[in-house]
């Protein structure tokens, strides 16, 4: 399944235009507060981590494609960028994070249960999960 998601990265554009772009950018930072700890689970190349280190979260990026994670090194610094697993576990440790940042990700996860209960395990007691799907 890694080398599906790789390739996809390959191929798609340099640059892409996110889908309701401002909308899910005005939700995610009227829920984040100066020094959170962010995972942008599912960053892709980036588009909403200059966002998240403007208002001055510590955020760190993860997806399942390193070709993705390089986007967005060179395209959103700012943020510690980490390869997971689909389904986890994921590489952090327990109650690593203030907010969980899932936008467009959940319709792409296989086994929901699995990935909801990793979320959990990373997420501080009475963080947040914070998560965007398509409209269409």
């Amino acid at each position: 399944m890694r080398e599906w998601y790789e390739e996809v990265w390959a191929e798609l554009p340099a640059r892409l235009d996110v889908p309701d772009f401002a909308a899910r950018r005005a939700f995610l930072l009227r829920r984040v507060a100066p020094g959170d700890r962010v995972l942008d689970l599912g960053c892709g190349d980036g588009p909403f981590v200059p966002a998240l280190v403007e208002r001055g979260a510590k955020v760190t990026g993860a997806d399942v494609a390193e070709r993705a994670l390089e986007r967005a090194r060179i395209n959103s610094p700012g943020a510690r960028y980490v390869r997971v697993e689909a389904h986890g576990p994921f590489p952090f440790a327990d109650a690593s994070f203030d907010v969980v940042w899932a936008g467009e990700v959940l319709e792409h996860v296989a086994d929901t249960e699995r990935w909801l209960n990793e979320v959990r395990r990373v997420l501080r007691p009475g963080g947040r999960l914070l998560v965007t799907t398509p409209s269409v």
